[in-house]
This record gives structure tokens, C-alpha cells and sequence, in this order.
């Protein structure tokens, strides 16, 4: 098998990855009513059905980067796909809701370990100067996993039963498997080093911990004492990992990784992206939903309007590429995205479609310029055997950003949707204000509708004024995160050079054609169908 067959499979076995993982998730969350009905899940099971899923991976992607870096990069990879594979026919076979959870969190694990690896496995594929398309293509195939996942899982969920979404997953990691044993290269660090274990172990507790906190706080107050406990011990215990890491004879992360400023300013652009893009993409589908009384597959079809123009983007990339600098590329493209999230923030029930369309728009063009040269600027000076653990952080960032934008966005915006619906609740005839006063979740979470039908009609209006108050605060605040994301890729990515100079254009592969969408419209649906509890 020749050089070039090898990289284009390579990309293939990257890219099929991806896209499981991403439509995993988005048919999972349309299956979860009916898994519910049957599995009899409690709405606390059901929501560890994606948390379980979702903490695993959080906490173990940089460790299967350091694995890799370790033991061999292909190994690994191929251990986490054959990993997820099997759990998704756990998951398929479940007779019960904690065997459904536990498979979930098996799954998780195996996402972690080769999600951590993908990137790595294309920068070991291609030279230096042959990546931007390549990993434009990894990135372009979640865009077409978030933009049919939806549909798919209705269209399977109308013939087959909710096993279905798991038994998907299964032909994608045996094809993915095949291709990675015949044509992957085995990879690993140059120098031989001991293993990190107590480095491993700190971050993903540390992870853990972290990620849990965040997602436990969109159902209880920043005031529990869980919630506390976990953030704070989270955050203990990564400041002790990176301290032990600058005095470890064989860190977890190499000294020189550390010390590439176009790394860590990549990460930092990446998670506040993240984290804006998860609070805004929650209160939209929130806002649709459950105040416009749109369909799961309406809102998901809305999801076009921005999907779409990254692939008119990505077909203007390689001409762009030859005068827009990394630093530009990624610093307008958020600020372009914040310019369509503070637009959006001002949509009201009475708004005609095109404006959130055209917001959608807007954000959609921003983030296709954003994420794949912010992901190319993040692996181009990788350290020579870093590669894993690069990619992993990369994608750590991700998965933490998420996490803290649904609940730090969500717990700001309830706090002033409960605010104002209390003083709303006020004004309403007196025997309808006690009961209107104990279903303030319910307005935060826009279920407007659900109180005018409990406390009567005349409380529809007001409800509806109060959840926008908190959700026009709540998109107006991503907007302004990602502005400042704009602003710290603007200074710490200056000193790259173009995307054309330094990442000359892949040969072979039309994958330039192509430019990425979030993966990370994940759990959206499942934080979308229930309130933050304040």
C-alpha cells in the first residue's frame, strides 16, 4: 500500500470516528422518551444516560492522548474504537435502565480514548505543511453528523425500536477498525519515557470532578454544597497536576508543550468558543421549543441556516487562506460569530423567521472560519511525539467548555428570569400569585406554556417576558465571550504565518471543500427538555 493511499484511509478512519461520535449523541437524545417508556428511567436516570456518557469522556480524553504517545498511537486508537463499538452493543441489548447507564459510561471511556487520538493520527499522516484540508475534512464530517443526526434518528426511530440508535453505531467501528489495521501507521514518542500514572490519575480526577460540578449545577443551586465541593476540588486538583508537572521527571504533558504559545492560545479561543456556543445553542433550542412550540425536527432543520454556510466558507477557504492569517482567521471569525449571537439575542416571539436565519447564518460563517484554523494553529507546533496529548488537551477544551457555558450562561439567566418573574408574579390576580410563585423553574426553563396551563392565561405573557429577559442576557453574554475569544486569538496567534504559507494544500484530497461543524450540539437536546432548577 502506497504513502498517499495510507494518509487518505488514515483521514478516513479519523473522520468516521468523529462522526460516530457525534451522531452517538444526537440519536441518542431523540431516542431518550422512548428509552424512558420502556427502561422506566426516572428523569434523574435518564439524564445520566448523557452526563454518564458525557463525564467519562470529559475526564479521560487527555489520558488516552498520553496513552497513545505512550504505547503507540495506533494501538490505542483502535482500542477505544473496538471499546465504544462493544459498548454500543451493550447499550443496544439493555434490559434495564442502570445497564443502559452503565454501557453508557463504557461508551464513554472508548469515545474518550479514540476521540483524544484523531487529530493526532492525521498530524502524524500528513507533513506539516499538508494538514489544513485534512483536518478540515475530520472537522466538516461532525457538520454532517449534526446536520442528519436529528433526521436519523426520527427516521429510524419511526420503523425500528430505540435500540436502533446503538446498532447504528456497530458496521461505522467494525469498517472503522479494518481500515485503521491495514492502513494506519503505528506511531509513538521518538524517546522512550516511564509513564505518568500519577499524572494521568490527577487529571482525570481533576476532569471529573470539574465536569461533574457543572453539570450537577444545572439542578441544583451554585450554593449546594455538592456543587461547590466538586468545583472547587476539581479545580484543587488540576492546580496539583500542572505544579507536579513542571517538576515530574516524565510529565503526562512534555515542558515544551506547555511552552508553544500557539498551543495554548488555541485551547483558550477554543473552550471560551465552546463555552459561548453551548449556552447559546441551549437557549435557542429552549426559545423555538418551547416558546414558538417548534417540533425536535423543526428546530433541528432551523440548524441548516448554519450549517450550511460552512461548507459556502469552506469552499472559499483555499482562496482566503493565501492573505488571511491564522490570527485573522480566527479572531474575525469570532467576532463574526459574536456578531450573530447578540443579533439573535433580540428575537422576541413576534420575530419574523429570516432574522434568527440570518443570525444563524452569521455565526455559522464565523465559526467556519474559526475552527479549522483554530485547530490547525493548535497541532501546528506541536512538539515532535506530543501529538496524542496535544490532540487530547485540544479536545479537553471542548468538552470543559461546554460544560461550563450551560452552566454558567444558565445559571446567570435564570437568576434574572426568576428575579423578573417573581416581581411579575406580583401583579397577577391574588389567587393565582402563590401557586405562579412556586413554578419559577418551570418559566426558567421556557416552559411558559406548562405554567399558563397550571396557574391560568393570564400568566402565559408574563412568563414568556421573563424567560426572554434571561435569555437575552444569556445569548448577549456568549456574544460577548466570543468576542473576547476574537480578541486573544487577534494577540496570541500573530505570529503564525498565513494558512497558505504554513499549511500548503493537501494533495490528492478534496477535502478542502469541506470546513467543520460543533460536534458539540451534543446534550443540547436532553439540557434543552429540562429546566435549570434554581
Amino acid at each position: 500500500m502506497n504513502h498517499a493511499v495510507r494518509q487518505r484511509l488514515t483521514l478516513a478512519a479519523a473522520c468516521t470516528t468523529q462522526g460516530m461520535m457525534v451522531l452517538d449523541v444526537l440519536i441518542v437524545s431523540v431516542a431518550l422518551p422512548s428509552m424512558q417508556h420502556e427502561l422506566r428511567l426516572s428523569p434523574a436516570g435518564l439524564e445520566w444516560v448523557v452526563s454518564g456518557y458525557a463525564l467519562a469522556l470529559a475526564a479521560l480524553i487527555p489520558t488516552g492522548g498520553a496513552l497513545g504517545d505512550h504505547f503507540g498511537r495506533k494501538r490505542i486508537f483502535i482500542s477505544g474504537v473496538a471499546l465504544f463499538t462493544l459498548a454500543s452493543v451493550g447499550c443496544a441489548v439493555s434490559v434495564s435502565g442502570d445497564m443502559l447507564i452503565g454501557f453508557r459510561v463504557i461508551q464513554g471511556i472508548g469515545g474518550a480514548v479514540m476521540s483524544s487520538l484523531t487529530l493526532s493520527l492525521i498530524a502524524e499522516a500528513y507533513p506539516s505543511d499538508a494538514r489544513t484540508g485534512p483536518i478540515g475534512l475530520w472537522a466538516a464530517v461532525s457538520g454532517l453528523a449534526v446536520a442528519g443526526g436529528s433526521v436519523l434518528g426520527g427516521l429510524l426511530l419511526s420503523v425500528f425500536p430505540w435500540s436502533s440508535v446503538f446498532w447504528v453505531n456497530i458496521p461505522i467501528g467494525v469498517v472503522t477498525v479494518a481500515i485503521s489495521l491495514a492502513a494506519v501507521t503505528e506511531s509513538r514518542e521518538p524517546v522512550p519515557r516511564s509513564f505518568d500514572i500519577a499524572g494521568v490519575a490527577l487529571s482525570a480526577v481533576g476532569l471529573l470532578l470539574l465536569t461533574f460540578g457543572f453539570i450537577d449545577s444545572a439542578d441544583a443551586t451554585w450554593r449546594s454544597p455538592v456543587v461547590a465541593v466538586c468545583v472547587a476540588g476539581g479545580i484543587a486538583v488540576l492546580a496539583v497536576f500542572f505544579w507536579r508537572e513542571r517538576t515530574a521527571a516524565s510529565p503526562m504533558v512534555p515542558p515544551a508543550l506547555l511552552r508553544t504559545p500557539g498551543f495554548g492560545w488555541a485551547c483558550a479561543v477554543y473552550l471560551l468558543a465552546y463555552l459561548a456556543f453551548s449556552g447559546f445553542i441551549y437557549y435557542v433550542t429552549l426559545f423555538f421549543q418551547d416558546i414558538d412550540g417548534w417540533s425536535a425536527l423543526r428546530t433541528g432543520l432551523s440548524w441548516l441556516f448554519f450549517c450550511v454556510p460552512y461548507f459556502v466558507v469552506a469552499q472559499l477557504r483555499k482562496r482566503l487562506a493565501r492573505w488571511l492569517p491564522v490570527a485573522w482567521a480566527v479572531g474575525s471569525g469570532c467576532v463574526l460569530a459574536a456578531t450573530g449571537m447578540l443579533g439573535m439575542s433580540q428575537v422576541t416571539t413576534q420575530t419574523p423567521f429570516a432574522w434568527p436565519a440570518a443570525c444563524y447564518l452569521v455565526v455559522g460563517v464565523g465559526f467556519g472560519l474559526m475552527v479549522p484554523a483554530g485547530s490547525a494553529a493548535a497541532m501546528a507546533e506541536v512538539p515532535e511525539g506530543s501529538s496524542g496529548i496535544g490532540s487530547g488537551l485540544f479536545n479537553a477544551c471542548r468538552q470543559i467548555g461546554t460544560a461550563m457555558g450551560l452552566a454558567i450562561l444558565g445559571s446567570v439567566a435564570a437568576s434574572v428570569t426568576l428575579a423578573d418573574w417573581h416581581r411579575r408574579a406580583g401583579s397577577l390576580p391574588s389567587a393565582e400569585r402563590q401557586p405562579a410563585a412556586q413554578l419559577g423553574a418551570d418559566v426558567a426553563g421556557g416552559q411558559a406554556h406548562l405554567v399558563a396551563a397550571s396557574v391560568g392565561r393570564d400568566a402565559l405573557y408574563p412568563a414568556v417576558a421573563s424567560f426572554l429577559r434571561g435569555f437575552e442576557l444569556a445569548v448577549l453574554l456568549a456574544g460577548v465571550i466570543l468576542a473576547a475569544a476574537g480578541v486573544m486569538g487577534f494577540q496570541g496567534l500573530r505570529h503564525l504565518q498565513t494558512l497558505e504559507s504554513s499549511q500548503h494544500e493537501m494533495t490528492g484530497v478534496s477535502a478542502d471543500r469541506l470546513t467543520p461543524l460543533f460536534p458539540e450540539v451534543l446534550r443540547i437536546s436532553l439540557a434543552a427538555s429540562r429546566p435549570p432548577q434554581r
